[in-house]
């Protein structure tokens, strides 16, 4: 469990099984939580409780996590925690599920994109269903870009200032930046939507700077949205904070900053997004603290295009500036994202974080050094991919820091995952009778918008299209091929992913093989946000007309000889394949894995099945072509 206090607190949890099973209670103690101080008025706690004995499983366990006040009484989390609790329950409570028969998954949360929120409709989906044990799902999957560090919205921005007045969080020195430390960079005139001119620039960056949006030249980092990138590590945690519960906007006061006209006018709009945003954040706090819930980091957890080319990260990680701004963003997920899914996996980056902290001292300033040092360290750690030992076996992948780099080409797309990486990924699915993956970005994607990243690659521009694809790099695209093909690797598949901005679905056969493997390409994005509907359409219905089963551009592709069956949304158009629109994914798996049912849970109320098409022959298509 992950608990921000405004002090340390101390702490009893008690457990009660509904099967009328033994309950249990403790004091919790530094054993079984850690508190880290990221400010005067914050402070961090890291619940991992070790049993004597295994909680029972497929039965809810509702729980109590009691804390001590000032004056000594024990308060409920019923009434610190009051919209933790579904209507009807006393407590919020978890379910430990014996196998994995369904999950929820989703990826790309924007706060300000115009629109309803996924984890908001996963809440009011599962407070319909709390109370029946065998209904719930066993995960709640986060796979990637859970918050935005590169593209905030002003008010979201000057709520984070607020915060971390109201809080105390760390301050820090700056180096290699136009502002000398994060005080200067708050009260900075380009502090809101300018930050683009703050952002380091360096003459290494040429090919990156020749990008422009709205005639806004962009160094070092290429998101089209930088006008209000984190920088600090007080603003990232402070986001964390403000996109996951609704506690934090009740102690601030926010004021709108000296802006411009226009400025001003988009503060206004992004404001009363914002403001809907906020509305929902009780039933976000309430679906997390009731499922178990695992997440992964994908680019805007960072920066936009994190580790895409060899030379981006040449220039990024050349630069102190620029380094400091992505090892902010990685201590920040390290603390509020990593941790969770395994602590003993990174018990020593936590241990190292602590040691940090902890020197922050009576001025409440993170010395420079060691901050520098702990991120370096984190830039070179391996661990963050991680594997839960249930049935189907769930393989988290990391796609961002171990890639396949091209050293001739340094500015063409890296592979997603680098040589050794996938040979690991290998043998933890070796002789597993079924399996599923958490890749970010799809295994399996659209072919014409794969095409067209590879256009914009050949002509030296990939990082303007995001050319991110398991298919963009020749390498990594055999050997996650090859892995499939493997007698000994599982005879089921199911990919969950997310990033691109709509949801689609893929059945998948290996041809000419009778016995499997059976793969699903299952793909949810986003959470909160949305691909542009016309363009959409048009990539949807030209990539039904060129990839056509006959159709020879399928000899341009990389994939192996495969057929590719979409699926068909059942209130979608005619012939549409590519659901656009916010929500959260929904799958059923049988008993060897297989999905029974695959929903979209729309966040304005609809279920969208992805059904079978049976007259289908394949578009997307019938891939019968090897790599070439």
């Amino acid at each position: 469990m992950w608990l921000v206090g405004s002090r340390p607190l101390s702490l009893y949890l008690t457990l009660i099984p509904e099967d009328g099973s033994a309950s249990h209670e403790r004091r919790l103690d530094d054993a079984s939580c850690r508190c880290l101080t990221v400010g005067r008025h914050a402070h961090v706690h890291l619940i991992d409780v070790r049993l004597e004995s295994p909680l029972p499983q497929d039965v809810r366990i509702d729980y109590d996590l009691a804390l001590v006040d000032e004056a000594g009484r024990a308060v409920s989390i019923a009434e610190w925690g009051t919209h933790l609790s579904y209507d009807g329950a006393a407590l919020p409570g978890f379910v430990i599920a014996s196998r994995i028969s369904s999950l929820l998954h989703g990826s790309c949360r924007k706060p300000h994109h115009p629109g309803a929120d996924g984890l908001a409709r996963a809440d009011t989906w599962l407070g319909e269903r709390w109370a029946a044990s065998r209904e719930r799902p066993a995960w709640l999957l986060m796979t990637g870009d859970q918050v935005y560090a590169d593209d905030v919205a002003g008010p979201m921005l000057a709520a984070i200032h607020a915060l971390i007045r109201r809080l105390g969080l760390f301050d820090e020195i700056l180096e290699g930046a136009t502002v000398n430390d994060s005080q200067a960079l708050y009260e900075a005139p380009e502090s809101y939507y300018r930050r683009e001119w703050l952002l380091p620039d360096v003459e290494s960056s040429e090919a990156l700077r020749d990008r422009f949006f709205g005639g806004v030249r962009k160094p070092v980092f290429t998101s089209a949205n930088a006008h209000n990138h984190l920088i600090t590590f007080a603003e990232v945690m402070a986001m964390y904070l403000l996109v996951w519960s609704p506690v934090p906007w009740r102690l601030i006061e926010i004021e709108r900053p000296s802006l411009t006209a226009e400025q001003a006018a988009l503060y206004e709009q992004e404001r009363v997004i914002i403001d809907d945003f906020i509305g929902s954040l009780s039933g976000v706090a309430r679906v997390m603290a009731n499922l178990p819930t695992l997440m992964i980091f994908d680019d805007h957890d960072i920066t936009d295009d994190w580790n895409l080319t060899a030379g981006w990260e040449q220039t990024a990680y050349g630069h102190p500036f620029s380094r400091r701004i992505i090892g902010n963003a990685l201590l920040a997920y390290t603390l509020c994202q990593g941790w969770g899914n395994d602590p003993d996996r990174l018990a020593d980056p936590i241990e190292a974080l602590v040691r940090l902290l902890a020197r922050a001292g009576e001025d409440l300033r993170l010395p420079a050094s060691d901050q520098d040092a702990l991120i370096q360290h984190l830039l070179r750690f391996e661990g963050w991919e991680f594997v839960v030992p249930t049935t189907p076996r769930l393989v988290v992948l990391d796609t961002r820091t171990r890639r396949w780099r091209s050293e001739r080409r340094r500015n063409h797309p890296s592979g997603l995952m680098d040589w050794e990486a996938l040979s690991e990924l290998q043998q933890v699915l070796l002789d597993a009778p079924s399996v599923i993956i958490v890749s970010p970005a799809p295994m399996f994607g659209v072919k014409l918008i794969e095409g067209v990243q590879k256009l914009f690659t050949l002509a030296g521009k990939p990082l303007l299209v995001d050319a991110e694809n398991w298919m963009a790099h020749r390498g990594a695209a055999s050997v996650m091929l090859n892995i499939f093909r493997h007698s000994r690797t599982p005879g089921n598949y199911v990919i969950l992913s997310g990033d691109v901005h709509y949801s689609f679905v893929y059945d998948i056969h290996i041809r000419h093989r009778r016995e499997g493997p059976r793969l699903w390409q299952i793909t949810s994005s986003g959470l909160k946000n949305a691909f542009p509907d016309t363009l959409l359409d048009w990539f949807d219905r030209l990539n039904r007309w060129l990839y056509t089963p006959l159709s020879p551009l399928n000899w341009f592709t990389k994939r192996r000889a495969m057929h590719i069956r979409p699926r068909t949304p059942d209130c979608a158009k005619a012939g549409e394949r590519l659901w656009n629109g916010a929500g959260i994914g929904l799958v059923r798996l049988d008993d060897e894995g297989c999905p029974s049912e695959i929903v979209q849970l729309d966040a304005n109320g609809d279920d969208i099945q992805f059904l079978v098409d049976r007259l289908s022959t394949g578009s997307e298509g019938a891939d019968e072509v090897g790599i070439r």
